[in-house]
């Protein structure tokens, strides 16, 4: 099981950790954030875990405007101080309401009702192979701008560009915004059905290609739109791929 920390309180969140760790020695504690920003920063730059705990008085606001920025599909345990938001809580994803200071019993209580949650919903034959029946891509980024935080939809992406060792998403309507992931990162964050990997420099989405050509030793050209900053060549290496990626349903 994978999870992930929301919690602002260092000793808290190191006492959360090493109970999480008695319950279910397997579990992966994959980040701990502290605050709605970085949390919606860590979120858009990663998998989504498999559960969520999170407290709700955060340094910087309400943990729950983390739920009006961004879609969350992963199940949320809240742990908190405060009895009065519990409601409030089963408004959005949570599937427990864990008060201060939380009592082992209470957690292992918590992650059994997981446990019987997603029981429901396995796919049994996938699961003995280990594999994730449904792979999840991610459907925006946030991009942070000064202090001012922009979600960016991915049906709104043109393509990716790495150019001077910076990575940026170009939207359709010819704006550019750095993001800090590579393009190798990148690409195991969306959906490779309607984006390709053109070159070391593009990754592109199926809608903006407006004008495919071949080229000298079997290479193609691509016309991106809007135009691209960088050109858009497919090697000879990598053409029978694109190919076949063009003929995806």
């Amino acid at each position: 099981m994978t999870a992930l920390i929301v919690e602002d309180e260092k000793p808290a969140a190191r006492r959360l950790a090493n109970l999480l760790t008695e319950v279910d020695p397997d579990i992966q504690i994959m980040a701990t954030t502290d605050t709605i920003e970085t949390t919606l920063e860590w979120l858009a730059s990663n998998p989504l875990p498999q559960i969520i705990f999170m407290d709700i008085h955060l340094a910087d606001g309400s943990s729950f405007s983390i739920f009006k920025k961004m879609k969350i599909d992963s199940p949320v345990i809240f742990v908190t101080a405060y009895d009065e938001y519990a409601l409030e809580a089963f408004k959005v994803n949570s599937i427990d309401y864990l008060l201060k200071p939380v009592k082992k019993e209470n957690l292992e209580t918590a992650i059994q009702k997981y446990k019987n949650m997603k029981q429901s919903f396995v796919y049994p034959d996938l699961e003995k192979l280990g594999e994730d029946p449904l792979p999840r891509y991610k459907n925006r980024f946030v991009i942070k701008l000064g202090n001012k935080i922009k979600t960016v939809p991915i049906e709104e992406i043109a393509y990716f560009i790495s150019k001077d060792k910076l990575s940026f998403i170009c939207d359709k309507e010819g704006k550019s915004y750095p993001i800090d992931l590579s393009l190798d990162k990148l690409e195991g964050l969306i959906d490779p059905d309607i984006f390709f990997r053109v070159n070391r420099q593009i990754i592109t989405h199926n809608d903006a290609i407006t004008d495919i050509q071949t080229s000298a030793k079997s290479r193609i050209q691509l016309t991106l739109h809007p135009p691209c900053q960088i050109e858009a060549i497919i090697s000879s290496e990598r053409a029978s791929l694109f190919k076949k990626w063009l003929k995806k349903e």
